[in-house]
């Protein structure tokens, strides 16, 4: 899809022109609309819708996520999470570095693929169970059995299985971990965004500059975060779980 780094912030388009810029359709556009994915128009003379660099901007990230396989929901709630004071350059500055940290896109599968993945027949506890972790996502209709698979998620899924847990206390701790992942993620890009904007004078030059600083930091950030999650936690279960004193 064409990009919109380069693009000044005076670009004025109808419906039409950003179509044919971004390399959409006119009706996806106006679904996007429809869903929040996009901000309104401005309204210029004649009534006549007026698109900026912004929705350009938008419409790219938009369709990168869904290229690595993100539902429109999962991107609803993602757009959320970003601050909404983003220019058009910060946008594209996000896209650069948000494509390489993705997991693997999601598979779309019927029941049978479902568990041939897993390695075992699903009963319908276990299926909603995998949904409620966000592993299995419906995408057919009523009938239909269609599910969009997250790769990346089936082995942890399949484990957490026989965990003692309800279905609303693991849709919970996926919302915890969304969230706070969200948090991180978006402290640390402003970060690397005011690092690149002091080393790289030219905007062509920062997004090259921003898949690159991507690309090295994502073992590095992963690991950091895996050794402070570990760390903290130990401290969460030694104050809640403190040692009995021997008996005497």
């Amino acid at each position: 899809m064409a990009a919109a780094e380069g693009e000044s912030a005076t670009v004025d388009l109808t419906v039409d022109e950003l179509a044919a810029r971004a390399g959409v359709t006119v009706r996806t556009i106006r679904f996007y609309g429809t869903r929040g994915l996009l901000p309104p128009p401005r309204i210029g003379p004649r009534r006549v819708g007026r698109y900026g660099s912004d929705h350009l901007a938008r419409l790219a990230l938009v369709e990168e996520l869904r290229e690595q396989g993100m539902t429109l929901s999962a991107i609803e709630r993602h757009l959320r999470r970003l601050p909404e004071e983003m220019s058009p350059y910060d946008l594209a500055i996000h896209r650069a570095m948000v494509a390489s940290w993705m997991p693997d896109s999601a598979v779309e599968c019927t029941r049978d693929q479902v568990e041939e993945r897993v390695g075992r027949p699903l009963g319908d506890d276990e299926l909603r169970r995998l949904a409620a972790m966000g592993v299995v996502t419906a995408a057919g209709g009523p009938g239909a059995e269609l599910y969009l698979v997250d790769p990346a998620l089936v082995g942890l899924g399949v484990r957490l299985l026989g965990v003692p847990l309800s279905d609303d206390s693991l849709r919970a701790a996926r919302d915890v971990m969304a969230h706070h992942s969200s948090a991180v993620a978006r402290e640390l890009s402003a970060l690397f965004r005011d690092e690149i904007g002091r080393s790289s004078p030219q905007d062509d030059a920062r997004v090259a500059r921003a898949k690159s600083l991507s690309v090295q930091m994502q073992p590095l950030v992963l690991q950091a975060l895996l050794t402070a999650f570990q760390r903290s936690l130990n401290e969460e279960l030694r104050d809640a779980f403190p040692p009995r004193e021997p008996r005497r």
